[in-house]
């Protein structure tokens, strides 16, 4: 038997999606709709089931739901959604349990030799890493850059007007979210041999100021658009009368104050995909009616 999780002659056959009713496990279920593999959803809500294609509802930190989503499955791909990596402890022994292909979505904001990362958010996937590697699951790591789809977020306030007030952040190379659904695929798809890292960062073509993103979604949309930073505590308190998770908010707030500038911009995506990232404007185009003014 060899080493790494799977036989290197084998594709999966059945492959369990966490997080899919997100943004990314969407379009990820989507796109493996179209190859001849079964897909299995694992999130907190029921998807409706169909042809190829079944749902499993629960939580992540619960091990008789993941021991039930695991079964049968030859590859996997993880989102961890909590701010804390104490409760993937089940999760992990599942996992070792059976060793199977494993695809897990971090951030490229990770910076490897330091011994704390710049935030919260970046410090948990920094944590589960270390964990999936310390476990012996050898999973193949998608480094992801800030999702273009962060931005459906402003739809509220450019639904009521032409301005976007929040708190900034560093410049990044924002990626569209279908490129990291079609990398992650393809990594899920992949024979072990086909993949020439362990690692890969996952970026957009060009680097962007929060300011830019409005431009380029204002241009999409016809409308001059314009963003407007807000201190920190005047964002804390209005994200909180929205409603959102205070440890979520603050964990937010740290990476706009912390993070810094990113330089990074990489070929990656085309690496695993065969095509070239999608630009933010493209997004914008593709998404502009989440964003039209209500008559």
């Amino acid at each position: 038997m060899p080493d790494s999780p799977r036989h290197l002659d084998a594709r999966p056959r059945s492959i369990l999606v966490t997080g899919a009713t997100g943004n990314v496990g969407r379009e990820i279920v989507e796109r493996l709709r179209s190859h001849d593999v079964n897909v299995r959803s694992l999130a907190r809500r029921h998807i409706e089931s169909r042809p190829g294609f079944e749902s499993v509802a629960g939580d992540l930190t619960d091990p008789a739901v993941v021991r039930a989503a695991l079964a049968g499955i030859d590859a996997v791909f993880l989102i961890w959604p909590l701010l804390d990596t104490a409760p993937a402890e089940p999760l992990l022994a599942e996992l070792s349990a059976i060793q199977t292909h494993l695809v897990y979505l971090s951030s490229t904001a990770v910076d490897d030799p330091a011994a704390h990362q710049s935030d919260p958010i970046v410090q948990v996937h920094a944590d589960m890493e270390a964990l999936l590697h310390g476990a012996g699951l050898h999973p193949t790591v998608l480094r992801s850059d800030t999702l273009a789809s962060n931005t459906r977020g402003w739809a509220a306030q450019l639904l009521a007007g032409d301005v976007v007030r929040g708190p900034d952040i560093a410049r990044t190379a924002v990626v569209d979210e279908r490129d990291v659904a079609a990398a992650a695929v393809a990594a899920l798809l992949a024979r072990n041999e086909e993949l020439d890292r362990d690692s890969y960062l996952l970026t957009g073509p060009e680097l962007l100021s929060r300011s830019d993103q409005v431009d380029l979604l204002g241009a999409a949309l016809g409308r001059p658009l314009r963003f407007e930073a807000v201190p920190s505590e005047l964002a804390r308190a209005r994200m909180l009368a929205d409603g959102r998770n205070e440890q979520l908010v603050d964990a937010l707030l740290a990476a706009s104050t912390h993070r810094p500038d990113s330089t990074l911009v990489t070929d990656h995506v085309e690496r695993l995909t065969g095509q070239p990232a999608r630009t933010f404007a493209r997004w914008s185009f593709d998404h502009a009616a989440e964003f039209t003014r209500r008559r």
